[in-house]
């Protein structure tokens, strides 16, 4: 079975997720500072360390599912994790995860611990595996 990572991507930190041999989503960790090489080097560490063989990138479209600036700026993010890590990516529309795992944990929006972060993640990865596709 391939190694799912699933990553919501933030404008401060991303929440990562992980699915494991019974493909269920669970939350992993959360890793801040998106754009700064320590980010990818702790990404780079966890990819190798659960030899995760596809990303599953949760995808921030509008409501009426248009692309905003958010979305882009998660096409830019996948071109480099693709790049960098040389797996496939899937993008998934990840329209109200963060407050479906907001309310899972039972915490206000403005909670910084990074537990909604990778909530989030395991929850867009969930929705990818119960929708059986296969990343190419």
């Amino acid at each position: 079975m391939p190694v799912y990572l699933g990553i919501d991507y933030g404008t401060k930190r991303m929440g990562l997720a992980w699915a494991d041999e019974l493909g269920i989503a669970l939350p992993l960790t959360t890793i801040p500072g998106v754009d700064s090489e320590s980010c990818w080097d702790k990404l780079r560490h966890i990819v190798e360390a659960r030899r995760v063989s596809h990303f599953v990138v949760g995808y921030p479209l509008h409501m009426d599912g248009s692309v905003g600036k958010r979305a882009k700026e998660v096409d830019r993010f996948v071109s480099r994790l693709v790049d960098e890590f040389d797996l496939p990516a899937c993008k998934v529309d990840e329209r109200l995860t963060s407050l479906a795992a907001e309310e899972s944990l039972g915490k206000k929006s403005k909670s910084k611990d990074g537990k909604i972060d990778a909530t989030a993640a395991s929850l867009i990865l969930k929705d990818f595996l119960d929708g059986g596709k296969e990343i190419e």
